[in-house]
């Protein structure tokens, strides 16, 4: 079950200029002393997200620049592991997301990792009210459909940061072979070069998900015939969770669920009964 979240923050957050031959800025080079929060040794950081979608969402980034694009190394999921690990030592729960491509929603080119409490992603729904981190119900048997093609797997109790690269590598080499049926000029994957699509990857403690994309989103009808949008959707799709930016799209997502099903089909690549 997917829930919408209104973050109007998200209207405000600027988008890296990927076309551009000039050095972009880069918000993990000097991040603020307000926004700091630690030091993760010995190659990586947390700062607080200067653009929150909901209280206590932060950054898992690389102390020097590495590129959002390219494949992810051993020391990049033990780290964000360490992150799931300490909440849950602390009886608390995280959700994390990595976007890499220009169709996952990612809007940085340095390389992060992005968080956000359980708690507080369950801030606001109404009591009675059921939902839960969707990746965690995603490695139940049998595997749910969902209007897209995703690959789960559960993690073992403290896995090393060689299972954690090594589960990640065989998520996306599934999801490669999805993506080429829909795009057959992409080619195969090669060791810390980047993959030929886009996709997002989520972890819990429970389970690591990944989901290619063939888009970033769409515009959609409100119930008076405009057009809004469009709706850019990252990695938080993989934790049930749908963000706007606007009172419009609020509305119009609010007014009719088809809608949401709707963007979901068109961001990612259609599930086949072979996919899994």
């Amino acid at each position: 079950q997917f829930q919408l979240r209104f973050a109007p923050a998200l209207a405000n957050k600027p988008k890296s200029n990927k076309l551009s031959d000039s050095k972009p800025i880069d918000p993990f080079e000097n991040p603020p002393k307000g926004l700091f929060v630690t030091d993760l040794p010995p190659s990586h950081f947390l700062i607080l997200n200067k653009y929150p979608v909901i209280p206590n969402h932060f950054i898992l980034a690389t102390k020097t620049f590495k590129q959002q694009t390219d494949l992810l190394e051993q020391d990049d999921l033990e780290a964000a592991y360490a992150c799931l690990k300490a909440y849950r030592e602390n009886g608390e729960e995280l959700f994390g997301f990595f976007n890499s491509g220009e169709a996952s929603g990612a809007s940085q080119p340095h390389r992060h990792f992005q968080f956000l409490p359980v708690e507080s992603m369950r801030s606001g729904i109404q009591e009675g009210g059921n939902w839960d981190v969707l990746a965690d119900c995603l490695i139940n048997t049998p595997e749910p459909v969902l209007p897209f093609a995703y690959f789960a797997n559960p993690l073992t109790k403290d896995p090393t940061p060689k299972d954690l690269h090594d589960l990640y590598t065989s998520l996306l080499e599934r999801c490669e072979a999805v993506a080429k049926r829909s795009d057959d000029k992409n080619s195969g994957l090669s060791p810390e070069k980047m993959p030929p699509f886009s996709y997002n990857l989520c972890l819990t403690h429970q389970a690591m998900v990944l989901c290619p994309r063939l888009s970033e989103g769409s515009k959609i009808k409100a119930n008076n015939g405009d057009l809004v949008g469009p709706i850019l959707l990252n990695g938080t799709i993989l934790g049930g969770t749908l963000l706007v930016k606007s009172e419009q799209e609020w509305d119009a997502f609010r007014n009719d669920e088809e809608k949401l099903k709707d963007i979901l089909l068109a961001i990612g690549v259609p599930p086949a009964t072979d996919a899994k």
